[in-house]
Parts: structure tokens; sequence; C-alpha cells
């Protein structure tokens, strides 16, 4: 029971006031990276071959009348 003593000592407390709280650091390379507008990448050759070629099963051939 040596710790009983520690039980009723008061705990000691830091408080910081809003006016000393310190800046989050940011990582000025990520900043820019966001501030750049990045768009969709454009689709492949082969995905667009693909996809033409999925348009083409899913299109009804009808022959034309002559």
């Amino acid at each position: 029971m040596a710790n009983k003593a520690l039980a009723t000592r008061q705990k000691m407390r830091i408080t910081v006031k809003p006016t000393q709280q310190v800046a989050k650091v940011r990582n000025p390379v990520a900043v820019a990276a966001k501030l750049r507008a990045a768009g969709p990448h454009a689709k492949g050759p082969a995905q667009e071959r693909q996809a033409a070629k999925r348009a083409l099963k899913k299109a009804k051939l009808v022959p034309e009348d002559e």
C-alpha cells in the first residue's frame, strides 16, 4: 500500500490559454498540390476499344433494304 498517499494528492494540471496555442505546421508541398486543379484522367485507347466492342455487341444489327 505504498501508493495510498498518491491517490489523495492533487494532480498537476497545465492549462493553455487560447492566445498561447501554436498553429499547426502544414506541409507546403501538399498545400500547393491541393491548390492545383487536378481532374479525372482521360481513358486509354484499350478502354475506348473495349467500350466500342461492347456497344457493337449491344446494338441490334438490321440489314438495310435495297
